[in-house]
């Protein structure tokens, strides 16, 4: 399962062909995934005790035919989330999304017009299905180290 932070919210997404049923739950400083997936209708959860806490009215989540992408708003704008979890440990079905990740406290004034156009495109989505397509990683710069 890849994350990725940015300045004002954090992208997660569960890898799951042909998820049917999706549930998404999003609390204070919890993420709840459910769903049944594949072809043999594999029930899939997860529960994920969040970094900080989240705006639950502003995230929303996405269902495509692999994977089921959830955005985060975060409840405090700016503050960097050296990790998706609460907990320190290193959890084995955790990974980070380098592709996506972005050194944003070095943002250039040019990337932040950028930034602010795709959080207003985030901002007002409607449903889930109004998701845009989160392409751009040709743009990204090479990632910040960080101890999971």
């Amino acid at each position: 399962m890849p994350w990725y932070d940015r300045r004002d919210s954090v992208f997660i997404e569960f890898c799951v062909a042909d998820s049917k049923d999706v549930k998404i739950n999003f609390d204070k400083t919890k993420c709840g995934f459910s769903c049944l997936g594949g072809t043999d209708n594999v029930k899939h959860e997860n529960e994920i005790n969040l970094f900080d806490a989240i705006d639950e009215n502003e995230s929303k989540h996405k269902r495509t035919d692999r994977s089921v992408l959830c955005y985060l708003r975060k409840a405090q704008p700016g503050k960097a989330w050296p990790r998706l979890t609460k907990e320190k440990a290193k959890l084995s079905w955790l990974s980070v999304d380098f592709n996506n990740w972005k050194d944003w406290e070095d943002d250039s004034d040019e990337e932040m017009g950028n930034f602010d156009q795709f959080s207003d495109m985030m901002n007002n989505m409607g449903g889930e299905d109004d998701l845009p397509d989160l392409d751009g990683a040709d743009d990204v710069r090479p990632p910040l180290q960080l101890s999971l």
